[in-house]
């Protein structure tokens, strides 16, 4: 597992959170809690050629 640090906003409640991407894959989505309001926030990425090529942060159950 290689581990990279990222800043997103909370889609709730605005805040600057700090979540831990596992950059060994190419392509994941997951549900992490925000650690202010403990929302769940749905994020998917994208990692190639050595960075993010995208990353979407979402409310859970937003389409």
């Amino acid at each position: 597992m290689i581990n990279h640090e990222h800043n997103i906003l909370c889609p709730y409640c605005g805040e600057t959170i700090n979540i831990v991407l596992d950059i060994s894959v190419d392509e994941q989505e997951y549900i992490e809690d925000c650690f202010v309001c403990c929302q769940p926030i749905l994020i998917h990425y994208r990692f190639q050629l050595g960075k993010i090529t995208n990353i979407e942060i979402r409310a859970e159950g937003e389409i």
